[in-house]
């Protein structure tokens, strides 16, 4: 069965957005710095429609590695249409993601609003389910194949998943950088144990990996 596996970027101080975010600024006031250090990588870029970048760094390898396990995607309503605010509050808001988002395999959205499937260029295409997080990652897993289905967020849905028990692996990627405030990803949750599996270092990023114990 394919595992439901979590890769984030987190600040230091627990927040993967920053305050006051905007449509133009949706991970918020500093939350950009979470992702600097992916930018300049070639694996990161090529989903991205940009050409060039970095091959021969470990963040690379990590990034890679994720992409090429992943077969469908899970995530919230609010992250389909660009994070918090008003304009996420639209049930009928178009994708943040453009016309050729990065994922390029099937994206389930959660949302209590019914709404047709969305076909994109490159491979994504968004359906909308209002059945709740388990027929959510049921319909994923079956579009998977034998890759894993990746959550994407937001923190919401992340804590959904795990309280639920059925996280079975995250990645955090921790960066050196305080915001001070923000959205937590960590919240409201009962204890749950984890195994660490595996810590890769750069200048830029610790990559830690978890098991959720069961």
């Amino acid at each position: 069965m394919p595992r439901l596996t979590l890769n984030i970027s987190m600040s230091l101080d627990g927040f993967i957005a920053g305050p006051n975010q905007t449509l133009e600024q949706p991970l918020g006031a500093g939350g950009e710095a979470l992702h600097e250090w992916a930018f300049r990588l070639a694996s990161w870029r090529e989903p991205h429609g940009l050409s060039g970048g970095e091959t021969d760094v470990a963040d690379d390898e990590v990034v890679a590695e994720t992409l090429q396990a992943t077969g469908a995607v899970v995530m919230g309503r609010r992250m389909f249409s660009g994070g918090e605010g008003p304009w996420a509050d639209d049930p009928n808001a178009d994708a943040w993601w453009g016309d050729n988002p990065p994922f390029h395999v099937p994206v389930f959205v959660l949302t209590h609003h019914a709404r047709e499937k969305e076909i994109k260029e490159g491979g994504t295409s968004f359906t909308f389910v209002t059945g709740g997080i388990e027929a959510a990652l049921e319909q994923a897993r079956a579009a998977a194949g034998d890759k894993d289905v990746s959550l994407a967020g937001g923190a919401d849905v992340v804590q959904q998943y795990l309280k639920a028990g059925l996280l079975d692996e995250l990645q955090v990627h921790l960066v050196p950088v305080f915001l001070g405030g923000g959205v937590r990803l960590f919240d409201r949750l009962e204890p749950i144990e984890l195994e660490g599996t595996r810590v890769i270092e750069s200048d830029a990023v610790t990559h830690l990996r978890f098991r959720v114990v069961r």
